[in-house]
C-alpha cells in the first residue's frame, strides 16, 4: 500500500510539473526549438559530401624585375594561375602593390593571404634555377590557411609540371639548365605570415574562447540577478527603497561587467602561461574589447531576462540563443568552412565581432584601426540594446 501510494504521489507530481510546462508555451518552445538548432547546425556546418572552402580572397603581389627585358616567366606563371583559378573557384584573387599592403589587409580581415612573385624570379627561371614563390599566410585562422597553403602548393606544383614538360622538351636544343631541380621542379614555395612565428590551433581558439566565456559569463548571470530575485521577493525591496531604479540596473551591469572580466582574465592567463599563447598585440587593446564584449551582451540579456516568467525560462532562452551564437560566430572553427546561407547568419552575431577583434589583436598584433569595423558594429549593438534594455527593465519591475 505504501509503495502504491508512493508511485501514485509521484506521478501526480510529474504531471503537474509537466502540466506547469505544457502551460508555460515559451518554455515549450524552446523545449523544442533548442534541439532542431543544435542537429541543424551541426548537421550543416559538418556537410557530409566533403565540401572544401572556395573564393577565398588572395591577393598577388608580382616584384618581377624581369631578365633583362623579359618579365615572360612571371607573367606566364600568372596566366597559368588564373587559368587554373578559373577552374577550381578557388581564390578570388586581388592585385596588391607590396608585401606589406597584404599584410595590412589580412589583419583587417580583407584577404585570407597573399601571393609574392620575388624581384628575382624571371632571372632564376631563365637561368635555369628553381624560381621561389611566397605565400603569406593569414596565422589567426591556421585551418584556412593551411588549406589554402596545400591547394596553392598543389596548383603550383601542376603548373610546374607543365614547365617542366616544355623544359624538357627544350632540353635538346636551345635551354641549358644549371640544375638539374630546376627542370623537373621549375618552383619552390616559401611560406611567410604576418607576424613572427608559428600560429598553432590554440592561438585561433583562444581569442574565440574568451569572447565565449565573456558572453556566457553574462547571459547565464542576468536570470540568476534578475529573474530569481523576482521570484524570492528581494527585487520588490530594492523597488520600495529610495534609489534611483535605473541604479538597478546599472548597478547589476557593474557586477556581470566585473564577473566577466574576471573570467576573461583568467582565461587569458592560462592561455599563455600554460599553453603559451603569444599576445602580438596590446595587452590594453585586449581588454578594452573584452570590456566592449561584455558591454555589447548585458543589453541583450537584460532584455531577454525582463521578457521571461521565470528563471527556468529565461535560462531555456539564454542557452537558446547562445548555442547557435557559439557554433556559427568563428570560435570553434572557421566561418568560411560553413555553407554561404550560415556564413551570412554569422554576420549578424555580435560574437563574431567580438571573436574576430581578439583574435586579429592577440595573433596578428592588429592596432584599433585595423579592427575599427568591428568595434563599431560592437558599440552600436551595445548602444542599441541598452536603449531598449533601460525601458523594458522598468516596465519589467512594474509588473
Amino acid at each position: 500500500m505504501g509503495a502504491k501510494n508512493l508511485l501514485s504521489h509521484s506521478f501526480r507530481i510529474a504531471w503537474k510539473d509537466i502540466t506547469e510546462l505544457y502551460r508555460n508555451r515559451m518554455g515549450l518552445v524552446l523545449l523544442i526549438v533548442m534541439p532542431l538548432f543544435m542537429m541543424t547546425m551541426i548537421g550543416f556546418i559538418y556537410p557530409s559530401n566533403g565540401t572544401t572552402v572556395s573564393n577565398l580572397p588572395v591577393a598577388l603581389v608580382n616584384e618581377d624585375s624581369g631578365f633583362g627585358n623579359s618579365t615572360i616567366p612571371s607573367q606566364a606563371f600568372i596566366m597559368g594561375l588564373q587559368q587554373i583559378n578559373n577552374q577550381t573557384n578557388m581564390l578570388t584573387l586581388y592585385e596588391a602593390s607590396n608585401v606589406d599592403e597584404i599584410k595590412d589587409r589580412v589583419q583587417k580581415g580583407e584577404l585570407n593571404g597573399g601571393i609574392v612573385i620575388p624581384s628575382n624570379f624571371s632571372a632564376c627561371i631563365m637561368s635555369g634555377e628553381q624560381g621561389t614563390i611566397i605565400i603569406i599566410t593569414d596565422q589567426s585562422n591556421p585551418t584556412i590557411s593551411a588549406t589554402m597553403q596545400a591547394a596553392l602548393s598543389a596548383t603550383f606544383d601542376q603548373m610546374g609540371t607543365m614547365l617542366a614538360q616544355q623544359n624538357v622538351q627544350m632540353l635538346n636544343t636551345s635551354v641549358t639548365a644549371n640544375n638539374s631541380l630546376a627542370i623537373v621542379k621549375p618552383y619552390t614555395v616559401q611560406t611567410e605570415g604576418v607576424v613572427s612565428g608559428n600560429a598553432s590551433y590554440f592561438d585561433f581558439i583562444a581569442p574565440g574562447i574568451m569572447a565565449m566565456t565573456v558572453m556566457m559569463s553574462v547571459m547565464t548571470g542576468l536570470p540568476v540577478a534578475i529573474s530569481q530575485e523576482k521570484e524570492v521577493g528581494t527585487m520588490d525591496g530594492m523597488m520600495v527603497a529610495p534609489i534611483n531604479r535605473l541604479s538597478i540596473i546599472l548597478g547589476k551591469t557593474l557586477a556581470q561587467t566585473a564577473r566577466g572580466l574576471l573570467q576573461g582574465a583568467i582565461i587569458l592567463a592560462l592561455a599563455v602561461g600554460l599553453f603559451g599563447v603569444t599576445i602580438h598585440g596590446n595587452i590594453f587593446l585586449v581588454f578594452a574589447l573584452l570590456l566592449l564584449g561584455v558591454f555589447a551582451f548585458v543589453g541583450l540579456g537584460v532584455v531577454i531576462t525582463s521578457f521571461a516568467k521565470d528563471q527556468e525560462t529565461a535560462q531555456m532562452m539564454m542557452t537558446t540563443l547562445m548555442f547557435p551564437m557559439m557554433f556559427l560566430s568563428g570560435v570553434l572553427f572557421p566561418i568560411q568552412q560553413m555553407p554561404w546561407y550560415m556564413q551570412t547568419i554569422s554576420q549578424f552575431l555580435p560574437l563574431t565581432y567580438a571573436a574576430d577583434a581578439l583574435r586579429k589583436v592577440m595573433v596578428l598584433g592588429a592596432d584599433i584601426p585595423a579592427i575599427s569595423n568591428e568595434l563599431i558594429i560592437l558599440i552600436a549593438f551595445g548602444v542599441v540594446m541598452t536603449a531598449i534594455a533601460v525601458p523594458v527593465f522598468r516596465k519589467m519591475m512594474t509588473r
